[in-house]
């Protein structure tokens, strides 16, 4: 067995850091690098051409230096996506002291193999030679998932199959945005109403612990009732305070993979007074008691 917290990896030193490789097969990637010193440390990086590459900053914050005159910064919580179709592009990567961070890579034509052209703007064949670049809070589903490659014990003949299976699942979440039905919800071909949704949910997560009702949001963003609720729905599949249970629900799973919380003390923590309510819903999203789950990964 792996010790709690350290994934079997296999290790690529650079200059000053070490990139820690989970998976790796033909042209997809997963890896990870971290920064235990109480210094800045840096990694000699590159944006391959025609690859796609996924930073996740799980913890501390990370510099891409690519060159004297550019340098962008990433803050925990934050997700970057870069692709190039026309050159490599060498940066330096530098770790602020107890930073930790995911990489992902996979190249375009592999993409091109798991989606349909419609799913993604980046498919059709008119964006094929155009550079992209986006930037996103990691949502709470990702981040559980990117948490459970540090707290997921396995033997060391099933790690590969665990790290490809969560390398796709990642994929897959990043690319799960819901396209809104304008024909059932015509008001959501304004763009202000759908960004006034959207802000709802940042609202709503950054007061999770004493969320506003549903008419004290829609006074909020200047929506009525109706816009709101079926709006919200349509875009993120889920009614309002559905989607914050939800996200409630996934945070308490990162809590308990942290190994630092009782039952108990983790449905206080979400905000349940009683710890029975906690663990039905729990069962009811995960099909299996916080007790069982703690149990399944010893």
């Amino acid at each position: 067995m792996i010790d709690h917290g350290k994934p079997a990896v296999i290790e690529k030193n650079t200059q000053k850091g070490s990139l820690s490789v989970l998976f790796e097969k033909e042209d997809l990637s997963l890896s990870f690098s971290e920064n235990r010193t109480p210094e800045m440390i840096s990694m000699d990086s590159l944006i391959q051409k025609g690859i796609i590459h996924f930073y996740f900053c799980l913890e501390g914050n990370a510099a891409f230096a690519f060159g004297p005159q550019y340098t962008r910064e990433i803050v925990k919580g934050k997700n970057y996506f870069f692709y190039n179709p026309d050159k490599d592009l060498p940066f330096i990567l530098q770790l602020s002291p107890q930073a930790k961070m995911v990489f992902m890579t996979i190249s375009l034509e592999s993409l091109h193999k798991l989606f349909v052209h419609d799913a993604l703007p980046l498919l059709r064949p008119e964006n094929s030679n155009r550079k992209f670049y986006d930037e996103r809070d990691i949502p709470s589903a990702i981040l559980l998932v990117l948490n459970q490659l540090f707290s997921t014990q396995l033997s060391e003949s099933a790690q590969k199959l665990f790290y490809q299976g969560k390398f796709y699942e990642l994929l897959s979440l990043y690319f799960s945005n819901r396209l809104p039905n304008t024909e059932t919800c015509p008001f959501l071909n304004d763009e202000e109403t759908v960004r006034k949704i959207k802000q709802v949910k940042e609202h709503l997560l950054k007061n999770i612990d004493t969320p506003p009702t549903l008419k004290e949001l829609a006074k909020i963003v200047g929506l009525n009732d109706y816009q709101l609720k079926v709006g919200f729905k349509e875009i993120y599949g889920n009614t309002v305070f559905g989607f914050l249970l939800d996200h409630k629900l996934d945070h308490s799973r990162i809590l308990l993979d942290s190994a630092k919380l009782q039952v108990n003390e983790v449905a206080y923590q979400i905000g349940y007074t009683n710890p029975s309510h906690f663990i039905a819903a729990f069962k009811k999203k995960f099909g299996v008691t916080p007790k069982k789950y703690l149990m399944g990964k010893s």
